[in-house]
């Protein structure tokens, strides 16, 4: 089963008339569904951070890692032996 990244569904039918499909996600992202399994995802402009990005800092990067370990950690212990 995948999961999805948004809350926000449409199916290729309803693509007809993209318009509605951007309406009802209030500038969300929409996972697009054909056959109820996900081909992709249609992003509005609105979802898109239109400010510059920044890199991350080491220290930012570490923090994240360090929160994810518990998560990951046996997966990569398992991977480990292989």
């Amino acid at each position: 089963m995948t999961r999805l990244a948004t809350p926000n569904i449409c199916t290729m039918t309803e693509l007809r008339e993209p318009q509605k499909v951007f309406d009802r996600a209030n500038g969300q992202p929409v996972a697009i569904l054909k056959n109820s399994a996900l081909v992709g995802y249609l992003v509005p402009v609105e979802a898109v951070d239109q400010t510059e990005h920044r890199v991350a800092t080491l220290e930012e990067v570490m923090e994240v890692l360090e929160r994810s370990r518990e998560r990951v950690q046996p997966i990569l212990d398992y991977l480990r032996g292989k």
